[in-house]
């Protein structure tokens, strides 16, 4: 069974069953909601394409020796630090960092560099610092990036240390 069933099914029911309630409504909004969902997707579908055809260029073309050299369970905090700057470096939303997560993981990354990787993209994001900054302004950014600054790397020790027999699941 592939692992995007339940998530593919769980979003089919909620999106049917608010379909559902915008029609019963009956002042149009499932009409309007169809038609919001469908730019999003027109918007969104060149990134996830490009997305998961580099998560898959990554697996492929990375031999899987240097994966785990550089990436690996043993490469140790080494591993951790590369990935929590490829983390912070990385640029776009989930529909970008998990293909990539997902590649590197069958690839050999080990679970430490991954949970580092995806700790940095979610707390120091560079990409997202001139937000930030434009909205909040430099002190309140500085303060958060040095709140969480240390947090991917000790995320990523914690989960090499805990979870070090973790595999890649099956499908």
């Amino acid at each position: 069974m592939s692992r995007m069933l339940v998530p593919t099914v769980v979003m089919a029911v909620l999106a049917g069953g608010l379909l559902v309630v915008g029609f019963l409504r009956g002042s149009g909004e499932h009409v309007a909601g169809l038609k919001e969902g469908g730019l999003m997707t027109l918007q969104v579908l060149p990134l996830l394409v490009f997305a998961f055809i580099a998560a898959g260029m990554v697996q492929t073309l990375v031999p899987g020796e240097a994966i785990a050299r550089w990436l690996g369970s043993e490469s140790g905090f080494r591993g951790i630090w590369l990935g929590t700057l490829a983390g912070a470096l990385i640029p776009g939303g989930p529909y970008v960092s998990f293909p990539v997560a997902a590649g590197l993981l069958r690839a050999g990354a080990g679970i430490g560099t991954l949970v580092a990787f995806l700790a940095a993209w979610s707390l120091v994001s560079v990409s997202r610092l001139p937000m930030e900054v434009g909205l909040l302004g430099w002190r309140f950014t500085g303060v958060r990036l040095a709140c969480t600054f240390f947090f991917p790397p000790l995320a990523g020790w914690l989960a090499q240390v805990l979870f070090r027999s973790f595999k890649v699941p099956a499908g």
